[in-house]
């Protein structure tokens, strides 16, 4: 039978358990130097107990010599917070099976949400990860389009349908949304690729990208909205095209040669667009040109053979990938020849291009393929003008070698030779092979 029962020194905490009473035999009960707080139990075993086996402690408290009497609030707050015995396990079950429930509730719950709802939120936070402008957000993008409803559709972008949004703020944007297609792979790859160029790069006259959504559900670019859409739209627009001057050609010309040199000479590694188009050139409210839709672009790595397969638009593809598969920089000078051509006469040159004039003639005034929808230009832009016009036959030059880096068409344009010209503009012609003739009748 126990008598003596030394419980000190051992950190314990609550109260002393009234079952002490029980054990009749005990005679000693030394709980020193605990935790223990609330009375001591009156049993006839502890009436002549010591104080020396209840302290010190946290706060016991009983009809001991040595200890504070116990107030009526102590002990019913002793009693209130103490769970009987039999209950203890019951109070534990119905614990464990509230608890459950509530496991099981929110499992289901989540089950019987839409899969938009659960894709949305995974994409809302890689969203926000994934954007360099803080005012950007997943929600209010989805929300501007109504989830992508096709009456915000304004143009498509290669590979994907583009969208006109308006934020919160009262911004406008455009949001180009990858196809969800057969072709998925390819179009995926554009994707990365536009993604991680346009990441990359900052030039006022390439458009300005605030951020992209990669997700398997959602996949889109965010960019800065140009209000006046595609050059090619542009010309096609009787009224519009009028508008468009010599002028806004001229310097529109050279916003596309300074945005394409961009790429070639000033970053690192270099970067070919290889779909330099009128469709992929988009004009302001004042006609200023940006470059767009960086899709089929390549970075020039120096330890690669950049080989690659096919791409662009046909009517702006240089000769030379017709039996080449190695992109160069001159294959974006080609292109930039043909959007000039198409900027001074107002339409794609095709006939130009197959090397025949019209007619079977074998030479035709300058002044003749010009766009007669603007205004004549007046003697300083015709010079311009014959400048633009010989700076675009020699980047259509059937060898690549023959034709100009976009530097130096760059810096043709903006720093234009006094002797540039020998006759008038008036009495320019265009020969058979695309060549013009600037040498003075005397």
């Amino acid at each position: 039978m126990l008598e003596f029962l030394n419980l000190s020194h051992n950190q314990f905490t609550g109260s002393i358990p009234s079952s002490f009473a029980s054990m009749v035999s005990l005679s000693t009960l030394d709980v020193s130097y605990n935790y223990l707080e609330g009375p001591v139990p009156t049993v006839r075993q502890l009436q002549n107990a010591s104080a020396s086996w209840f302290l010190p402690n946290k706060g016991l408290c009983g009809n001991l010599s040595g200890l504070p009497p116990c107030c009526s609030t102590q002990v019913a707050a002793h009693q209130k917070g103490k769970i009987p015995g039999f209950l203890l396990p019951i109070v534990l079950v119905m614990g464990f099976g509230i608890i459950a429930a509530i496991v099981i509730i929110i499992i289901l719950t989540r089950k019987k949400r839409k899969p938009q709802e659960s894709v949305t939120a995974e994409a809302r936070d890689l969203f926000s990860v994934w954007n360099f402008d803080g005012r950007l957000a997943f929600d209010d993008i989805v929300r501007a389009t109504e989830d992508f409803d096709d009456k915000y559709i304004i143009g498509t972008g290669g590979y994907g349908k583009v969208y006109k949004a308006q934020l919160q703020d009262g911004q406008l944007v455009a949001v180009k949304k990858l196809h969800q297609t057969e072709k998925e792979l390819d179009d995926e790859s554009r994707f990365c690729s536009e993604m991680e160029i346009l990441t990359q790069i900052r030039q006022r006259s390439i458009v300005k990208m605030y951020g992209f959504c990669s997700h398997p559900t959602y996949k889109f670019l965010v960019y800065d909205y140009i209000q006046q859409g595609s050059l090619h739209g542009i010309l096609e627009n009787q009224e519009v095209a009028k508008e468009l001057d010599w002028t806004k050609r001229i310097a529109l010309a050279i916003d596309v040669a300074q945005a394409i040199s961009y790429l070639h000479h000033e970053c690192s590694p270099p970067i070919i667009h290889r779909d330099i188009t009128s469709n992929n050139i988009l004009l302001d409210t004042s006609f200023k040109a940006f470059v767009s839709d960086f899709g089929t672009a390549r970075i020039l790595k120096p330890d690669s053979s950049n080989w690659s397969a096919l791409a662009g638009t046909y009517g702006y593809i240089a000769p030379e990938l017709s039996y080449t598969s190695v992109v160069t920089e001159k294959c974006d000078v080609y292109s930039f020849g043909v959007v000039v051509l198409e900027l001074v006469m107002g339409k794609h040159p095709r006939d130009l291009l197959d090397g025949s004039l019209s007619n079977g003639e074998q030479s035709m005034m300058v002044k003749d393929i010009l766009d007669q929808r603007p205004t004549a230009p007046i003697s300083t832009e015709e010079n311009s003008l014959a400048l633009l016009i010989k700076l675009a036959l020699s980047c259509l030059e059937s060898s690549p070698q023959g034709r100009p880096t976009m530097q130096e068409a760059y810096q043709t344009l903006i720093q234009p030779s006094s002797s540039s010209t020998t006759v008038p503009f008036s009495a320019l012609t265009l020969q058979q092979g695309m060549h013009v003739d600037t040498r003075s009748e005397s």
